[in-house]
């Protein structure tokens, strides 16, 4: 008998969650990946918003979507974790109902073993919640955990998960040996040569947006960024191969919008991006880009904007981060100055609306002034393209991470609930009451441009 596995996305528990093209590509992989090795996948998004159960759910409200398949998930507040108790917010647990999510593990009778991923670190409180229910409805199959959590903080995640095995490393082949271990064969050995198969979008409810990685890893070693821990030899995908996909996408499954999920998207470009994006213009479709996890404004060139936009590009956030750049050179060291200037004025002249390009701001980071996040918020406003507040999560593995630690009143070592950036853990109180200060003039600037 084919082994079936099922596959789990976990909810979010946290102050605020928002669908800004959020979906568990990782896990997508792997379940394209695993289905194509033979096995029977059971995918669970405990974040899926178009699940056919919740509609007639009367117990929470039904979440707006946006532009682009963007928007609000299912949301249901619950009691704050201990550590987090004092925090004056509501907490919740986004996603699924516990009623939902029950009857899909309960649909899969025999599986040969539940794989779960993880994400923000202090997000463990939902990975916690979706093991323990399916060890009680699935008592004797394995548990494997996996994901970013798991990796950046695998001692707590061994101690408090109960998980059967936790995999530290992305390569699918490490989860085979992981599956062999519990005796569990692989029914099909996929060739070595041959690009991956794609994520497996289509075992969602519905597929608002498809995101894609063109290459992992990044140059930058950037003191707040745990890429060079997580992928720490950049690889680029070939353009020919990321044309056939985004097709794909496009002409099986009317896809028009894509988000790439890329640290470093813009790096090498004219060995890369450029390249796809010349072959994506011969095609003359009409499909929207979008950039979530900013690019890095000093690779702009005046013709890789003008590719942008005459490919669909419509959603372009640039990395910043602050226009303190004393501060960058202890940072990231990948801007200097007059950059972010020339990059913004490329993206305006190739034909780009003032709304359609935005600029992280790092706040909350250790040692940095209120004054400082409010000079690069009226830096940004200066250009004529709008800031977005990015708030400071310390990430174990950064060159960051000791610092953060000493800047904080809270035990961020051994306990990541106090990584969540809501909670602003290396600013002190005195500064954190500054931040409706901050997020006014942000709102002011933005609305000049809707």
């Amino acid at each position: 008998m084919t082994p079936s596995l099922i596959l789990i996305n976990p909810w979010i528990c946290d102050f605020a969650a928002y669908d800004l093209w959020s979906k568990p590509l990782g896990l997508l992989y792997l379940a394209g990946y695993l289905r194509y090795c033979g096995f029977r996948i059971h995918l669970i998004d405990c974040l899926d918003v178009h699940h056919p159960g919740m509609k007639g759910d009367k117990s929470m409200k039904k979440p707006k979507r946006r532009l682009y398949g963007t928007g609000k998930f299912w949301r249901q507040e619950v009691p704050k974790p201990l550590p987090l108790s004092v925090i004056p917010r509501p907490y919740s647990r986004y996603g699924l109902s516990l009623n939902i999510f029950v009857e899909e593990l309960n649909k899969i009778r025999k599986p040969a073993a539940i794989l779960v991923t993880s994400l923000m670190t202090y997000w463990y409180p939902g990975v916690k919640e979706v093991i323990s229910l399916a060890r009680k409805i699935h008592p004797g199959v394995p548990i494997i955990l996996g994901g970013i959590y798991a990796r950046l903080c695998h001692n707590h995640a061994r101690q408090n998960m109960q998980a059967d095995s936790i995999v530290a490393s992305n390569d699918p082949v490490s989860l085979l040996k992981s599956l062999s271990e519990f005796g569990i064969p692989t029914p099909r050995l996929p060739p070595d040569s041959g690009h991956p198969p794609y994520p497996a979008f289509d075992l969602l409810s519905q597929i608002d947006y498809v995101c894609l990685l063109t290459s992992r890893g990044c140059p930058y070693r950037c003191r707040y960024c745990a890429s060079h821990f997580l992928d720490p030899q950049p690889i680029h995908r070939d353009p020919g191969e990321l044309l056939e996909e985004i097709l794909f996408w496009y002409r099986d499954y009317k896809v028009r919008d894509f988000a790439f999920y890329d640290d470093a998207l813009l790096i090498d470009a004219e060995k890369h991006l450029a390249l796809l994006l010349e072959k994506l213009a011969r095609h003359h479709l009409d499909l929207r880009f979008h950039t979530p996890n900013a690019v890095h404004v000093k690779e702009i060139t005046a013709e890789i904007a003008s590719l942008m936009h005459q490919t669909g590009f419509r959603t372009i956030r640039l990395g910043l981060e602050t226009s303190d750049f004393s501060l960058h050179r202890n940072l990231d060291n990948k801007i200097a100055e007059g950059d972010f200037e020339r990059g913004v004025q490329y993206l305006l002249k190739a034909g780009f609306a003032h709304n359609e390009i935005g600029a992280y701001i790092l706040m909350g980071l250790p040692g940095q002034s209120v004054d400082s996040v409010m000079e690069t918020i009226d830096f940004v406003a200066n250009t004529g393209v709008m800031p977005f507040l990015s708030e400071y999560s310390p990430i174990p593995h950064t060159a960051l991470w000791e610092k953060a630690i000493s800047h904080s009143e809270y035990n961020l070592a051994s306990e990541p609930l106090f990584h969540n950036n809501t909670i602003l853990p290396c600013w002190d109180n005195s500064q954190k009451k500054d931040l409706p200060r901050l997020k006014t003039r942000v709102l002011e600037i933005r609305e000049k441009y809707r």
